[in-house]
């Protein structure tokens, strides 16, 4: 992770301090309060917007100096928030645990540890609790904007709908916006977001 921990050691933060814009645009989707995990969530943004809102969260990161940025922000907010350093593969995703569980730009995995990681977000999902995921599709690739340069990071409906077929899924939206998260997303961008919910 030396180059990810080499992007994050600057003083700023690298996506901002608010949330990515898929939590306030999805909000009513998601539930107001319960257990919450996210997936690679860097510096703890939307860690800490879903700590705010009353969720009792549980975050990680692969870059031990994002984890540090992380506790500081929300140790500036007053909030308890459980964040670890570990990667998809290493993090130890418990069984039903989560209410909701959320990807945000997690596409630095190609094909097949993605499906490793959407199989391990399912898992930890409680029955009747939510998967939520955003991130870029192929058009990304003419923006430039923000995200992997690799086409098969990227998601499309399709694939999406495919990963959760056997759930129900709330809301599977591609569009188009113009991101300013920090110096990193800036511009014009290819946006998917899935909200999904696990059966039971």
């Amino acid at each position: 992770m030396t180059d990810w921990d080499a992007r994050y050691s600057g003083d700023g933060y690298l996506f901002g301090t608010e949330p990515a814009t898929v939590l306030p645009r999805q909000a009513a989707y998601l539930p107001t309060s319960g257990r919450a995990l996210c997936v690679a969530d860097g510096e703890g943004r939307n860690a800490v917007w879903l700590a705010e809102r009353g969720f009792d969260v549980t975050a990680f990161d692969a870059s031990p100096v994002a984890v540090e940025k992380a506790r500081r922000l929300a140790a500036d907010r007053g909030l308890d928030i459980a964040f670890q350093v570990a990667d998809a593969e290493t993090f130890d995703w418990p069984d039903a645990a989560f209410d909701l569980v959320s990807g945000i730009f997690i596409q630095f995995a190609p094909p097949e540890p993605r499906a490793r990681m959407f199989e391990a977000m399912r898992r930890s999902t409680l029955p009747g609790g939510l998967c939520l995921l955003h991130g870029y599709t192929p058009k990304q690739l003419d923006y430039r904007t923000g995200g992997p340069p690799q086409i098969g990071h990227l998601y499309t409906e399709e694939m999406l709908r495919a990963a959760f077929a056997d759930w129900k899924v709330v809301t599977l939206d591609a569009y188009e916006a113009d991101l300013a998260e920090g110096t990193a997303h800036q511009g014009r961008s290819a946006l998917i977001d899935l909200v999904a919910r696990r059966p039971g």
